[in-house]
């Protein structure tokens, strides 16, 4: 068997982490600059600390893919590839990334190296979303730093902090019951 094929087991994990970083999405508020406040970060991390750097990032990508064709898997209940060029297509434009990033560090299988991939995952989710926010409002860094990074960094850092301890676990878990 060619192990660079997905197994239905995996395809099956990957369809239920896209569907929940769809379901986080909802859970919104929203905030100047029209960037929302969601837990889809919270989600797009834990794929990749639960199914590992690859396959997490494949379930974000999937999301991204489903919002782009038109389902409304985005923040609000939207869809549509005119939001991944829009202020906020930064942030979920760098949700497969986020989600690699964050996976390499939980494939590691050390506590340090996880937090170094949470941490790293979502300054580059930030960073990218406040280039994107800057380039198409045509404003500067600063003022895309104050709109759509320092309001947050702290609800960034608690969902980070969740990932880290439930994601650890989850890995765990379901890595016991696949050898079992």
């Amino acid at each position: 068997m060619n192990k660079s094929r997905l197994s239905i087991q995996n395809l099956c994990r990957i369809s239920i982490f896209a569907a929940t970083i769809a379901v986080m999405a909802q859970i919104s508020i929203s905030m100047p600059f029209g960037v929302p406040l969601t837990m889809q970060t919270f989600a797009v991390a834990l794929a990749g600390v639960v199914l590992g750097a690859k396959k997490g990032a494949v379930a974000a990508f999937v999301y991204i893919l489903l919002g782009a064709l038109g389902a409304p898997v985005f923040a609000q209940f939207r869809g549509g590839f005119d939001l991944l060029v829009g202020p906020t297509g930064g942030y979920i434009i760098s949700f497969p990334i986020m989600a690699f990033v964050a996976g390499f560090g939980a494939d590691r299988d050390k506590r340090l190296w996880l937090a170094l991939g949470l941490v790293a995952g979502s300054a580059i989710n930030l960073s990218m979303g406040m280039l994107q926010l800057a380039f198409v409002n045509q404003i500067n860094l600063q003022a895309a730093f104050f709109a759509g990074v320092l309001p947050f960094v702290l609800t960034e850092l608690i969902k980070l902090a969740a990932v880290y301890f439930v994601g650890f676990h989850a890995r765990h878990v379901i890595k016991k019951s696949i050898a079992n």
